[in-house]
């Protein structure tokens, strides 16, 4: 398959293509979903135009995307399908796109997610729908340009280019307090934006050429040149740090996301979950510690960023213990989930790190469902109260036995992808930090009682409530959309080994740059790809 894939050039054109599929998609779908005026969106045959012409640019993507699977070589360390193109010469600015092992499984993850978010909105989103889908289809753009970018001004454009999408999407098709969510989500992520751009400059200059004075924002570039002072190294570190952060979110950066991913749609709620999160951790590992390893590594520093994630990890757990809406329970597990992530990251070893890499990969599809599946009964009840419920797996049986996994999966039940991830950043960090290994494993306990409470109260307390005994079980199409992520979570969880040989070399790559740049502070930064 990999011959045949490099015999019509994909390693050439596909990376591109990835950016520019979704961008058309989105100039058609406006074109298409033009309604005649009067027309009833609800039921108009524009409407069900955007819907199924969004959904067929998002199954084109994915199929495009699934041959990088075969395309990439696991053996090969370094940059592979790379593009480079001049942008903006005066700026110094180049489009240099590439993948290494974990951007391949984030790239992977973003299309697969996009093409369920998109089959997941037909029933849900109903008003402004040739909008909707061109937004998301430039959010697509937008996450896979950040994961692609090898030039630092090129992945500000592409990190600032999917706020907008996102804003619009809670702001327009959102729940009540909707405007308030979106606002905050904005200007969370904006001032760090706004911070790491100054980096990102001053990084530039650093590099510029000495002749031409032109700045020179190139990944390789600025690792293989650029000396800082540890002071400047901490000052810029910190700008990174704090972009990153309130993406991931880290605790105390946190308070956006409850409110961003309650009032969401299912959709949006979906993509911020499964891939946005991811952005903020994937910052970490791309830019902020393999650039400033002398300031990421720094004891103090490191010993703060590690006690932050163990307290996200332990206070998400349980303030998703006495949460009354299952949609806001899931929305701050995840701020738990991400916090093994980062002490995966900052363990810095190499089963930690590639236990980091696995969390961010099992998150995004555990976590997805888990927002599908409430969107679906939300549809049938229009309430994420648990209360509310009870006894339902006698009237929804397909979609209790669902839930049950999928919860499964988010707590880290032995045999689901969930366990592989946690299980590896717990045995990493505890070679290193052992007090704050055994800290974050009290969280698995915790995520168990919040989770399998809330399934019990859900699906199995008595039957008590007349408008409970009627409701539709999921049909097909919501068991097809479901369907990959079931799968996701069972080959994850029983065989890994194919996903984890594809990132070992970039984890083992990390931590050996980090641990080599952080060692000689003040000699040149060496090239690493």
């Amino acid at each position: 398959m990999r011959e045949f894939l490099l015999s019509v050039g994909y390693d050439r054109w596909i990376l591109p293509a990835l950016l520019v599929i979704p961008l058309i998609g989105a100039v058609l779908v406006l074109l298409g979903g033009r309604q005649a005026e009067g027309e009833d969106e609800v039921v108009s045959g524009a409407a069900r135009r955007s819907s199924m012409l969004a959904t067929i640019v998002f199954a084109i993507e994915f199929v495009v995307s699934a041959g990088l699977w075969w395309a990439f070589d696991p053996a090969v360390s370094g940059w592979q399908q790379r593009f480079d193109m001049a942008w903006i010469p005066s700026w110094g600015a180049r489009f240099t796109i590439g993948l290494d092992g974990i951007a391949l499984m984030m790239v992977l993850l973003t299309t697969l997610i996009m093409l369920l978010a998109s089959i997941g909105s037909w029933t849900s989103v109903r008003q402004k729908t040739s909008s909707y889908y061109a937004l998301l289809l430039v959010l697509t753009t937008g996450m896979l340009g950040v994961f692609m970018a090898l030039d630092l001004f090129l992945f500000y454009v592409m990190w600032e280019m999917m706020l907008v999408p996102m804003y619009f999407i809670i702001g327009i098709w959102g729940g009540e307090r909707r405007i308030y969510a979106s606002l905050k989500f904005f200007i969370y992520t904006m001032i760090g934006s706004l911070l790491m751009l100054v980096g990102i400059i001053y990084l530039g200059l650093a590099a510029r050429n000495t002749v031409t004075f032109v700045p020179d924002f190139s990944y390789d570039a600025i690792m293989a040149t650029v000396q800082l002072t540890p002071t400047a190294a901490l000052w810029i570190f910190g700008a990174f740090f704090l972009a990153f952060a309130v993406k991931v979110p880290m605790f105390p950066f946190h308070t956006w996301l409850p409110d961003a991913h309650v009032e969401a749609p299912t959709a949006g709620s979906v993509v911020l979950a499964a891939i946005m999160l991811k952005l903020g951790t994937f910052g970490f590992l791309r830019l902020a510690v393999p650039l400033f390893p002398t300031a990421a590594m720094n004891p103090t520093v490191r010993g703060i960023v590690l006690a932050l994630a163990v307290v996200g990890i332990v206070y998400g757990a349980l303030v998703s213990l006495v949460q009354p809406d299952f949609k806001k329970l899931v929305a701050y597990s995840s701020v738990s989930h991400l916090g093994f992530v980062m002490l995966g990251i900052f363990a810095l070893t190499v089963q930690s790190v590639q236990g980091a890499l696995m969390v961010m990969i099992s998150h995004g599809i555990s976590t997805g469902a888990l927002f599908f599946l409430i969107g679906m009964i939300y549809e049938r009840r229009h309430t994420r109260m648990i209360d509310a419920y009870g006894g339902i797996a006698r009237t929804v049986p397909l979609f209790s036995t669902v839930l049950v996994l999928v919860s499964f999966s988010s707590i880290g039940v032995p045999g689901t992808n969930g366990f592989i991830g946690e299980f590896l950043v717990l045995l990493g960090s505890y070679r290193s930090y052992p007090v704050l290994a055994v800290i974050a494993t009290t969280s698995v306990i915790i995520a168990a009682a919040y989770l399998l409470w809330a399934v019990q109260r859900i699906l199995f307390n008595p039957l008590d409530k007349p408008e409970n005994e009627h409701i539709p079980d999921i049909n097909r199409r919501e068991l097809l959309l479901l369907a990959p992520l079931l799968a996701g979570i069972v080959w994850l969880g029983v065989y890994p080994a194919p996903v984890l040989r594809r990132m070992q070399p970039a984890a083992e790559q990390f931590v050996r740059i980090v641990e080599t740049r952080a060692a000689m502070p003040t000699a040149s930064a060496e090239g690493v790809r």
